[in-house]
């Protein structure tokens, strides 16, 4: 990890996605920031879902100081009321993208876990805290913000491997399957689109105006650069057919937080969306020299 530092900031966007992007922007739209977090840490990466009236917003959490993702939920009321606060699923390597969504009458959550190089599925057992392994998804790579959209009587998953670098944000992949716990069959022509500028997913698919829609960033400049939507007009196991849609503009009234933006979430009434800045200071510094002592302490112990 560099000096310098991305912070993300997360937000609620008092509108529905398919508005979003008829408008091409969420600039004049009312917003709710999430709380914010202390120094070098960030939330990121929120998802969101309705339940008795009430918005579950999923996010990953990050601590530089730790460097491993956990997922917290935070609780609105209808009127976008912070109600509460609460640790939802950690694992012992890093988790983000937690895409919570319902199937098959269960909820499910699809984390983003490649460094522990496999994508586990998880069901819910006391929503929205508690929940448990279901299976483990088998793919072509180890997969990178795995998105799943239920769409003409198969599920689909958008990813990126995470086999190579320049993979991980150009290399889009899809995979197709009868039932949410697979078995999945990946295309076999894999990527269907190479495109740094439109192929790593950030957020949910949906069907507008009869095309499947996929959120995807635009990391040409810099990671979660921006997002675009990916418009697909075939998506069939046999032929993928799909076309890129404008970047959207990040408002100069978010500022410091103009960076970047790699989330577009919806839920209903409303998405969630997060904004990058990038910091550099000597407690950035200090915060890198502390992490590499106690990672070399680590490996001195693993040795004696």
């Amino acid at each position: 990890m560099g000096l310098r530092k991305d912070i993300w900031k997360p937000a609620i966007v008092a509108a529905p996605l398919a508005t979003i992007l008829q408008r091409g922007s969420v600039d004049g739209l009312p917003l709710t920031w999430l709380p914010p977090m202390r120094s070098f840490q960030f939330m990121a990466d929120p998802f969101g879902y309705w339940r008795d009236n009430l918005l579950h917003v999923f996010v990953e959490k990050y601590d530089y100081r730790v460097r491993i993702g956990r997922i917290e939920v935070l609780t609105y009321d209808a009127n976008l009321k912070l109600l509460d606060h609460q640790p939802a699923l950690s694992e012992r390597w890093h988790l983000s993208y937690p895409f919570v969504f319902e199937a098959e009458g269960s909820l499910w959550m699809l984390p983003e876990a490649s460094r522990s190089r496999s994508l586990v599925l998880y069901r819910a057992t006391r929503f929205p805290t508690g929940w448990e392994r279901a299976c483990t998804i088998a793919l072509d790579h180890v997969p990178i913000d795995a998105t799943p959209l239920f769409y003409e009587g198969r599920w689909w998953l958008f990813y990126t491997p995470a086999a190579r670098e320049i993979d991980k944000t150009a290399a889009l992949h899809l995979a197709w399957a009868e039932r949410i716990t697979g078995p999945w069959h990946p295309l076999p022509q894999n990527p269907v689109r190479f495109d740094v500028s439109s192929a790593r997913p950030g957020g949910t698919a949906q069907v507008i105006g009869g095309r499947v829609m996929l959120p995807v960033q635009d990391c040409t400049m810099t990671y979660g650069g921006g997002m675009r939507p990916l418009w697909f007009d075939v998506l069939s196991p046999e032929r993928v057919l799909c076309e890129c849609g404008p970047q959207l503009p990040i408002p100069p009234a978010f500022a410091p937080y103009v960076e970047g933006l790699h989330t577009l979430a919806a839920a209903g009434p409303v998405t969630l969306i997060d904004l990058k800045r990038t910091e550099l200071s000597l407690h950035g510094l200090g915060v890198e020299i502390q992490h590499g002592l106690r990672k070399a302490a680590r490996r001195f112990r693993s040795r004696s």
